[in-house]
């Protein structure tokens, strides 16, 4: 017997998807519905919620076949606009991971680097509709005779490309600080000297797995917005570590659960997809990416209802503690207080930077919203969870 006094399956919300009945809620607002109405009540009424986020990834990438070439080639090495990309996979297949930069780029020899173009900003130029240069070389064999290959490509002429990204929708992150007396050029953008600005990445109450904490409802074919298209949940993404501290309700406070995503990228748009380039680090892609969670009882519902005063993360020094493996935290800060500006590091007042778009994670969760209410977004139930 369920200890749960509501319970519904996936296939009965599906169906009330599909005859236009479904109830259907962003995660922001849940949160209202819930301390409305409570968690049980909340769960007899709504049917699924949605969440969004849109921020850099940059574990993120392209699987693309770009055809065979006369005579044929087994290709190698790869660049796609002088961008490096993994040709050691079949004859005309390749990845170009989006922080691979182009060959030609000075990195840091004059720092800090611009890092102006990357495999994230060649995704993009895809998406966009532009045409890329792919250069193709190979040693030549029976069966594939040439040694080297030339071509302008664009999306619609490629056979086969497919976003796959091995590590996405992180389930909360560190606020970046930098205590030493220098500027610093990291992943989590530039930090001031002596704690001069605070960055963070994250939506809060809207993203993913903070709404479903424990991934009761994510796992292997759990269908997905990525990109502006459909995409699925294939696994759990590198560096998935779901055994850390969490509060009462279950929200991680440090770095967690990520997620391993694919889609087809012809479905996409670069409204969802973006190259990033960080001053002093490197290249990534800002990925759009949102979930719906279906509301099977009152716990899911209950973990759909969190709101940013609930959620926290912790300040870590990026100026030398993080590259130097030291563990030490400069303080627990919720993601109201960061959303709020500033935050309060050491008895200091610091601003806060946001490196993810809670605009765009709107826009995700209402688009995601409309497809589930219009019939043509069904949920997939997943074949298998995500380790918890």
């Amino acid at each position: 017997m369920s200890k749960f006094r509501v319970n519904k399956t996936y296939q009965e919300i599906n169906r009330k998807i599909q005859a236009g009945k479904a109830v259907v809620v962003t995660a922001e607002e849940m949160i209202g519905i819930v301390r409305a109405n409570g968690a049980a009540e909340a769960a007899s009424q709504v049917d699924v919620v949605t969440t969004g986020t849109f921020a850099p990834m940059c574990s993120s990438g392209a699987f693309i076949n770009f055809g065979h070439s006369v005579p044929t080639i087994k290709a190698s090495k790869v660049w796609l606009n002088n961008v490096p990309a993994y040709g050691g996979i079949a004859a005309v297949d390749c990845y170009i991971g989006a922080t691979e930069l182009c060959e030609d780029d000075p990195l840091n020899k004059v720092h800090p680097g611009e890092f102006t173009y990357g495999g994230g900003h060649v995704i993009e130029d895809l998406l966009s509709g532009r045409k890329v240069h792919l250069r193709a070389t190979g040693y030549g064999t029976t069966c594939y005779p040439n040694t080297r290959f030339e071509k302008k490509i664009t999306l619609e002429t490629l056979p086969y490309a497919v976003l796959c990204n091995p590590r996405n929708g992180y389930q909360n992150y560190n606020c970046a600080v930098n205590v030493t007396n220098r500027t610093v050029y990291t992943y989590m953008g530039a930090l001031k000297p002596k704690i001069g600005n605070a960055n963070y990445c994250s939506a809060g109450q809207l993203s993913p797995l903070f709404n479903d904490p424990y991934y009761k409802t994510i796992g292997l074919g759990t269908r997905i917005f990525l990109g502006g298209g459909v995409g699925y949940v294939t696994w759990a993404g590198t560096q998935h570590n779901p055994r850390v501290e969490r509060t009462p309700q279950g929200t991680p406070m440090k770095a967690a659960g990520t997620l391993f995503v694919m889609g087809d990228m012809k479905g996409m748009s670069p409204d969802w997809i973006r190259g990033v380039s960080f001053q002093g680090y490197g290249c990534s892609l800002a990925v759009g990416l949102g979930i719906p969670i279906p509301i099977l009882n009152e716990e899911m519902a209950g973990y759909t209802a969190v709101s940013d005063e609930e959620l926290f993360t912790q300040v870590i020094d990026y100026g030398y503690d993080y590259a130097n493996g030291v563990q030490k935290t400069y303080g627990r800060v919720s993601y109201a207080e960061l959303k709020s500006g500033s935050i309060t590091v050491d008895g200091e007042t610091v601003q806060t930077v946001p490196l993810s778009s809670m605009v765009k994670a709107r826009q995700i969760a209402d688009i995601l919203k409309g497809w589930i209410q219009e019939g043509t977004f069904l949920l997939g139930e997943p074949q298998f969870t995500l380790p918890s």
